[in-house]
C-alpha cells in the first residue's frame, strides 16, 4: 500500500463530507482473505505504535521507573505510576503485561533503566515498550509525556471473529499527512503478524464516523465511482 494512495483517498473522503455538529473520527478498515479467523491461533492482536495521536483516547498514562527517592517524590502527582528500582526484580510477567495494557508511556532514569533492561527487557523490548531515558527533572518528564508516541491495541479476538480490523486513525482536524502516517503504521504492524503478509489483504477503506467508506487505491474521479461508494460499506463493515 502506497502512502500517496492513502492521501488521495483521504482527499476524496473529505470532498464527500457534509458539515456535522461534532468533530468526526477518521477510521480505517482492513479486510482479509485466506485466513480462518475461527481458529484462535489465526486471530490478530498487536500493539501498534502510531506516530500521531488519534484523538480517540488522548489521555497520557505514564509509568516511570526510578531509583532516586527525592525525584520520585517530585513526580508523585505528575505521573500515573512510579516503580522504584528495588521493586523491579520482583515484578512478575503478569505485572508487566498489566503495565503494557494500562499505560501508554514508559519512562526511566538511568540507573533504573539498567534494571528494567536486565529484568524486564525480554518482555518489553519485543513490544517496543522499553522506557525512554529521562534526566532527573520534572520538566523533562512533562515534556516526554507531552510529545510521547502512544500505542493502540489492534485485535479481532473479540466478537464474531470477522475477517476485518477496525481502528481509529485520527480526527477530522488531523492533517491528512498525519492520518496517512498512522495508517501506514497500522498496516505495517498488521503485515508483520500475519503469515501471508500482503497477500492476505483483500482491501483497505477509510471513512469518517458518519461518512461513506472509501477504498484506498481506487481512483474516485467519476460520477459512477461516487455513486458506488455507499456499496463499499457492505465490505468495509461498520467502522467503530
Amino acid at each position: 500500500m502506497k502512502k500517496q494512495d492513502i492521501l488521495e483517498s483521504l482527499k476524496y473522503m473529505r470532498g464527500l463530507e457534509k458539515g456535522r455538529k461534532f468533530e468526526q473520527s477518521v477510521d480505517l478498515a482492513i479486510n482479509f482473505k485466506g485466513i480462518d479467523f475461527k481458529k484462535a491461533e489465526n486471530r490478530i492482536e498487536v500493539d501498534v505504535k502510531m506516530p500521531h495521536l488519534t484523538g480517540k483516547d488522548s489521555s497520557v498514562k505514564a509509568v516511570v521507573f526510578l531509583k532516586d527517592k527525592n525525584f520520585a517524590q517530585q513526580l508523585k502527582d505528575k505521573v500515573s505510576r512510579i516503580v522504584m528500582d528495588d521493586e523491579i526484580p520482583n515484578l512478575k510477567k503478569k505485572d508487566v503485561d498489566n503495565f503494557m495494557a494500562e499505560y501508554n508511556i514508559f519512562l526511566a532514569e538511568g540507573p533504573a533503566l539498567v534494571s528494567v533492561g536486565k529484568y524486564l527487557g525480554q518482555q518489553l523490548a519485543p513490544k517496543g515498550r522499553m522506557p525512554k531515558l529521562i534526566p532527573q527533572s520534572v520538566q523533562s518528564v512533562e515534556q516526554a509525556m507531552k510529545t510521547a508516541t502512544t500505542f493502540t491495541k489492534i485485535t479481532n479476538k473479540k466478537g464474531k471473529f470477522m475477517p476485518v480490523i477496525h481502528v481509529t486513525v485520527g480526527k477530522e482536524k488531523t492533517p491528512d499527512e498525519s492520518i496517512a502516517e498512522n495508517i501506514m503504521a497500522v498496516y505495517s504492524g498488521i503485515i508483520d503478524v500475519i503469515p501471508s503478509k500482503e497477500a492476505a489483504i483483500k482491501s483497505v477503506y477509510v471513512k469518517t464516523t458518519m461518512g461513506k467508506p472509501i477504498k484506498v487505491g481506487e481512483k474516485y474521479d467519476t460520477k459512477a465511482q461516487l455513486d458506488a461508494a455507499p456499496k463499499a460499506g457492505k465490505e468495509a463493515g461498520a467502522v467503530k
